[in-house]
């Protein structure tokens, strides 16, 4: 029940603390796992407090205040709820912050969110706030004016300058000075800043509020925002969605190791341990706070925080036990009278843990028909009967540290799912499907969209921008994961390899591709364009896939006399349409399945590496539990498309008919020229079939 601004208070003037942000994940198998994420981050690495992230218009409410609920009362964690307030329901504010009372939350950190819409840009007048709330500053405002101090108050700050509404407008940091003058005096308690990878900004940023004339900054708490580094790709992404400057050293560096997450991570460690190492360094008025974006992981920022000395030193109260003295046998647990005793906590968390199955016995009498009845090496697999059942406790602190680093046999749990790739990943992953858990966006804004993508008013025009997008001529399309420079041309190199086979689904089909790779078989790590992990150390495969949008009529009368021909040992495939309907190419779960767990049967591993010393990689899999997320969210960024126009306009009538009519399918080939000759007319025909038979020229 805890005000961040108390917490921070009754620290030592010098002390440093950290803060750690989630959002809420995107299926309900990573919503399971991330309770025993944030169990194990919270009991090894203590944060002062966690933040949980809010998407825009609202997207995410339901699903962020109960993993708020999780962090607050589950695991005791401080936590701090974001909210936005703008295109979204006026009511949803105060549910927002009624809720949160309930849950015992005491802190939000008050944003706007994206730029408020216009009534004629509002389709179904569903987002009234816009009427009260344009920026964050109201949110503060109204914070105040119904809930007094219940809450503390947080606001963001943007160090190289907010990103401006307007392509035609340059971040300034300067021009922001007045908006966060104005938040603080509304009632704001502390300030936390977006990501930065730009030491020498932040540093003059912070001197910048520090020695403003107003003193408005003199004494509040600023926290700077910093995002561990999990992959290139994620790195220049992100930093482009957000308008962050990447320092040319850093950039150097990450491009000479991109194709190797595993050295990027190791790079990103030193390279977030320095910045924060800078950041102490600079004169604070109270104790030195750092806020970490997790993106849901914890190996990378667990290593930063014991890089940087950050962890709370253990105490008594911490469970700082030393694991050496647990003894490896359970007999010890019942003493050699035969009588049960207490089991001791240090005791309790031995038992049951061993990871092989033991049998039951009964010690009294075991040790009555004498001791060579039983050998040492049998003993390890027994288990005393009044321990059968009893679940094992958590492990001591140091232990769970050494988990969350992802060392030791019990390591995995934490990195399992270290290989970030959005929604190409393990539907079970904690991180799956997002970057930031903002939910779903067009990634530019509503200028910059109109800008790009025109005014359609027909499908062929829509038609025209995705084959622009794959000729190269066109950079993003509103489904790309955004990040891409407009001078790139937006298209992976491996994209380009398959260009005319995807122009020929967009020109002679009328479908509109998504996601799509080539068939690799078993090329270099290190190749030009298919290689990635550790360079010239394995061998990495690919199958063949297609992601697209369709008309209805092509879907009934083309695709599935195609699949009905093609088995699933050919093609596998998944569509879904605007209403939820979903078939595939296996049975789907039943309605009333248990959606904790995964159905292995519509499980595809499309992309995998084999290298040297290592289990093997899988990157990218397509399943239907993702595959499903991914539809959701699909058919809402046509929604957000469409609201760039304003309400009743043919292009906005357009886009909206058009969502209703066409289905998502993806078909992955399964032949990927396994065991045929290099370069041969069996492999090509392995590897193209594919795009024959959905062209129609086979």
């Amino acid at each position: 029940m805890e005000r961040l601004t108390d917490k921070i208070a009754a620290l030592p003037p010098d002390a440093n603390y950290f803060s750690l942000e989630f959002f809420p994940p995107k299926t309900q198998m990573g919503f399971a796992n991330i309770q025993a994420r944030l169990e194990r981050m919270a009991h090894s690495l203590r944060p002062l407090f966690v933040t949980v992230t809010w998407g825009a218009g609202g997207s995410t409410a339901t699903r962020s205040l109960e993993l708020a609920e999780v962090c607050q009362r589950q695991l005791n964690l401080t936590t701090c709820l974001h909210l936005t307030c703008t295109n979204m329901s006026r009511a949803l504010v105060d549910k927002a912050l009624e809720e949160a009372k309930v849950l015992g939350i005491r802190n939000i950190l008050a944003l706007r969110g994206d730029p408020p819409r216009s009534e004629e840009y509002n389709m179904h007048g569903e987002d009234d706030s816009n009427k009260e709330f344009m920026y964050a500053v109201d949110l503060v405002k109204y914070i105040r004016k119904q809930h007094g101090d219940y809450f503390c108050v947080g606001v963001a700050a943007y160090p190289e300058g907010h990103p401006t509404d307007s392509y035609q407008e340059a971040q300034d940091p300067m021009r922001d000075l007045p908006y966060l003058v104005e938040k603080v005096k509304a009632g704001a308690d502390f300030i936390m800043t977006q990501l930065t990878y730009d030491l020498d900004a932040y540093m003059k940023f912070e001197q910048l509020l520090r020695n403003h004339e107003s003193g408005t900054f003199k004494s509040i708490p600023i926290i700077p925002g910093l995002m561990p580094i999990h992959s290139y790709k994620i790195l220049t992404r992100v930093t482009k969605l957000s308008h962050v400057n990447i320092p040319q050293p850093i950039l150097d560096s990450m491009e000479h190791l991109k194709y190797d997450d595993d050295s990027v991570k190791q790079a990103g460690v030193d390279i977030i341990t320095n910045i924060v190492e800078g950041i102490k360094k600079t004169p604070s008025p109270g104790p030195r706070g750092f806020h970490f974006y997790t993106l849901n992981l914890e190996k990378t920022v667990s290593f930063i925080l014991e890089n940087c000395n950050l962890i709370p030193p253990y105490t008594e109260d911490s469970d700082g036990e030393d694991t050496s003295a647990i003894a490896t046998s359970t007999m010890d647990a019942i003493p050699k009278d035969g009588q049960p005793r207490a089991f001791t906590r240090r005791r309790a968390s031995s038992i049951n843990s061993l990871p092989h199955n033991r049998v039951i016995v009964d010690r009294a009498q075991l040790h009555q028909a004498g001791s060579n009845e039983s050998s040492k090496d049998s003993a390890t697999h027994e288990a005393p009967a009044t321990s059968a059942g009893m679940p094992a406790m958590p492990p001591d602190r140091s232990t769970t540290l050494q988990i969350s680093e992802g060392l030791g046999a019990l390591g995995r749990e934490a990195t399992w799912d270290d290989f970030p790739n959005g929604r190409w990943g393990d539907a079970r992953s904690p991180a799956f499907g997002e970057i930031d858990g903002y939910g779903p966006s067009l990634h530019v804004s509503a200028a910059v969209a109109r800008k790009v993508w025109g005014h359609p008013v027909s499908h062929e025009d829509i038609n025209t921008l995705f084959r622009r997008h794959v000729s190269g001529e066109l950079y993003i399309v509103p489904w790309s994961e955004g990040g891409a420079e407009e001078a790139t041309g937006g298209l992976n190199p491996e994209t380009k390899v398959i260009r005319p086979e995807l122009l020929k689904l967009i020109d002679g089909r009328g479908w509109w591709t998504l996601a799509s790779q080539p068939a690799v078989n078993g090329v270099r790590s290190d190749h030009p364009i298919f290689g990635w992990g550790p360079q010239g150390e394995g061998f990495v495969f690919q199958k063949p896939f297609v992601e697209f949008f369709c008309p209805s009529k092509d879907y009934k009368s083309i695709l599935k006399p195609i699949f009905e021909k093609y088995d699933h040992e050919q093609f596998a495939w998944f569509a879904v349409n605007e209403s939820g309907e979903f078939e595939s190419s296996l049975p789907a779960q039943p309605a009333d399945a248990d959606t904790i767990e995964m159905n292995p049967d519509n499980v595809n591993a499309v992309t995998w590496g084999v290298f040297r010393g290592k289990e093997i990689v899988t990157p990218t899999i397509i399943e239907e539990v993702s595959f499903r997320a991914w539809g959701e969210e699909a058919y809402r960024i046509w929604d957000e498309w469409r609201r760039v126009f304003p309400r009743g306009s043919p292009t906005e009538r357009l886009l909206d008919s058009t969502k209703k009519d066409v289905w998502l399918v993806c078909v992955v080939g399964q032949q990927f020229g396994a065991g045929t000759e290099p370069e041969s007319k069996e492999e090509e025909d392995e590897t193209k079939l594919l795009w024959r038979v959905l062209a129609g020229e086979q």
